[in-house]
């Protein structure tokens, strides 16, 4: 039998879940997915759950640590006052606080949704990334490098695949720049413009602090697409009817023994040079048997139909484990061992 816990969980503010949610459309529903499941299922195991809603402001937390005391934070928050990198200073708040939390530590996350930062670390660490580029918002756009097209353009720090679309890949310097001026007067973000790798993509996840376990590789696929190599577009990841008509499916990737252990040594090692913990997912394409780093992804969609839960369940680690494993991992992280 599991310890009942005092629980707090941190999400954003407008996505706590009702009590009654039959009322609530599809569209409502699919916005509240992962707190409905997470908060659903750590009630339904018995903890007492203290939701945490947050936006520009630590005010509530700091509220509920004052009136309250719980065994930990579980944090859900993908950003803090709309800013990717920002989720990091409420985590930095908690260690401050020596309170336990769920997900990546601090460090980790500043270094992992950083794009370019990563990147330029995994490189050192000899591992297989696309030469890139880097645009700033608000400066002039100079093509300086010229290593070839295609190359795939996005946001530096958003996530959840914000900005992504079919005209993210270009094939000429014009179409760079077009490309560019895009998201900068669209989402005022700094811009990365990677080498386009064709081939499969492959997400593998991890879990763990010092000890690391690796789940089983999981592959996108659009069964409906004429393209040998899917794109994770915004509208790929959010329009449910797009998503029938590409035929999405994702599934535990096919691979040989020797590719698989190969995806297994190599997010490890991504793991620690990142300096993540508690749980990430690592975004990776296959060309050739050759694996290149996309981007990895600390603190994934975590809802229990996604691909993070999915591969999970594949090797046996059901729902309500999988959280649980989550929240031991943070009651176990030592701030001082990163």
């Amino acid at each position: 039998m599991r310890k009942k816990l005092k629980i707090a969980v941190l999400i954003h503010k407008g996505l706590l879940p009702p009590d009654d949610t039959s009322k609530l459309t599809k569209e409502e529903l699919e916005e509240i997915k992962v707190e409905s499941n997470v908060i659903g299922v750590l009630k339904e195991e018995g903890h007492t759950i203290y939701p945490v809603e947050m936006f520009g402001e630590l005010e509530p937390l700091r509220n509920l640590i004052n009136n309250e005391k719980f065994d930990i934070a579980f944090n859900l928050l993908e950003d803090f006052v709309e800013y990717p990198l920002f989720d990091q200073q409420v985590i930095n708040y908690l260690e401050l606080k020596k309170i336990p939390y769920t997900g990546c530590n601090p460090r980790g996350l500043f270094i992992a949704k950083d794009k370019a930062l990563s990147k330029k670390i995994l490189a050192y660490h000899n591992i297989n990334i696309p030469k890139f580029l880097v645009f700033h918002y608000n400066k002039k756009i100079k093509i300086e490098n010229d290593f070839g097209y295609p190359l795939f353009v996005k946001s530096l720090k958003e996530e959840g695949s914000i900005g992504i679309s079919k005209e993210s890949i270009v094939n000429s310097e014009e179409k760079l720049i077009e490309r560019i001026e895009y998201l900068h007067n669209n989402y005022s973000t700094d811009v990365i413009a990677e080498e386009f790798v064709e081939g499969r993509e492959i997400y593998v996840g991890v879990m763990g602090n010092s000890k690391i376990k690796v789940l089983t590789p999981w592959e996108l696929i659009l069964k409906n697409d004429d393209s040998d190599t899917p794109i994770a577009t915004s509208k790929l990841k959010w329009n449910a009817n797009h998503q029938k008509k590409v035929g999405l499916i994702t599934k535990a990737a096919e691979l040989t023994p020797s590719l698989k252990r190969k995806f297994e040594h190599i997010s490890k090692e991504i793991y620690k040079a990142l300096k993540l913990s508690g749980y990430a997912r690592i975004d990776y394409r296959l060309k050739n048997d050759e694996i290149y780093l996309l981007e990895a992804n600390p603190n994934p969609f975590l809802a229990r139909d996604e691909d993070f839960a999915e591969s999970a369940k594949y090797e046996g680690i059901d729902y309500p484990t999988l959280l649980h494993t989550i929240i031991k991992n943070g009651l176990t992280y030592k701030p001082f061992n990163h």
